[in-house]
């Protein structure tokens, strides 16, 4: 999931464009990372050395491994350890916008290791994805949109990116999630939970981006915005939100009600209590979640 947030952070830092990002998740998902990029992230060479390996390799028809040990930079028990590693997926996404030309060497090495500081992640099993560790991620990035959510709506919105990567995909992006007092609409459903507290979820998009949202859901190309596709979206908020009731009975005895989900049929929405927009990019569009609280002093 550490690539959803490095998006992110490139995005709050005007490294990239939504464009560009949107251009560089789509070219990701067929792409195999390089050796240089791993052997920097590990510490093995630096911007320097890569881009002295790249160089030499536009003389030699040789593989960037064999060159890095022919020139002394890595050892083959290097290599071969690079080979064999789980890497996060976030450098990937950077080695997409270098080849794009968006950042160089130099620059993803300097962004990565202020990426890393910042979402302490030096000490981390990138394969695992330990959710310690994403929840305190997630709190970062709704503190840094000045949302301070409290640990129930923390919990709620943990389970919904794990939700989107388990069953729409993990190329995505979440934006800083922003005060939403109304909202003009596209295709919107909604869904409420009621109990000690309530949170009303919107999810909204155009119906393009519905159809292409349905289809990775269920897992069938849908070729129309119909009642199939409709229903696939109310069923995955259904599924989130039912879920999330699950996990909150178990682990905090907490018990609430889960509503129906519904169509919105009004053109703008209002919110009565506090809401929060975060839309949420993925290579065929933005998907708007919209969050509306009332905690009851909880």
């Amino acid at each position: 999931m550490y690539a959803q947030f490095f998006g992110n952070f490139l995005l709050s830092r005007d490294i990239i464009t939504r464009e560009q990002l949107l251009s560089a998740m789509e070219k990701k998902a067929t792409r195999r990372i390089k050796l240089g990029t791993l052997a920097m992230h590990a510490g093995y060479m630096s911007a320097n050395e890569v881009e002295h390996i790249k160089i030499l390799q536009t003389h030699q028809d040789r593989k960037f491994g064999e060159l890095a040990i022919e020139s002394g930079i890595l050892t083959k028990e290097q290599v071969d350890e690079l080979l064999k590693a789980q890497v996060p997926n976030f450098l990937l996404l950077g080695e997409v916008l270098v080849d794009e030309g968006i950042i160089d060497n130099y620059q993803l090495e300097t962004l990565v290791n202020e990426y890393e500081s910042e979402s302490d992640l030096y000490a981390l099993e990138y394969d695992e994805d330990p959710r310690e560790k994403i929840e305190t991620m997630l709190k970062q990035y709704m503190q840094a949109a000045d949302n301070n959510i409290n640990e129930y709506e923390l919990l709620y919105n943990v389970l919904l990116f794990n939700n989107l990567v388990r069953f729409i995909g993990e190329d995505f992006t979440p934006i800083y999630s922003t005060v939403c007092t109304e909202y003009p609409k596209n295709f919107c459903i909604t869904q409420k939970i009621t109990g000690p507290f309530d949170i009303t979820l919107y999810i909204d998009m155009p119906e393009s981006v519905c159809i292409a949202f349905a289809s990775r859901y269920v897992g069938e190309d849908f070729e129309q915005f119909d009642e199939y596709v409709q229903a696939s979206i109310e069923d995955f908020a259904n599924l989130h939100n039912g879920l999330y009731c699950v996990n909150l009975s178990n682990t905090k005895n907490v018990e609430l009600q889960l509503m129906p989900p519904e169509i919105v049929s009004d053109p703008v929405l209002m919110f009565e209590h506090q809401a929060f927009l975060m839309p949420i990019i993925f290579p065929f569009g933005s998907v708007n979640f919209i969050f509306e609280l009332n905690d009851k002093n909880i």
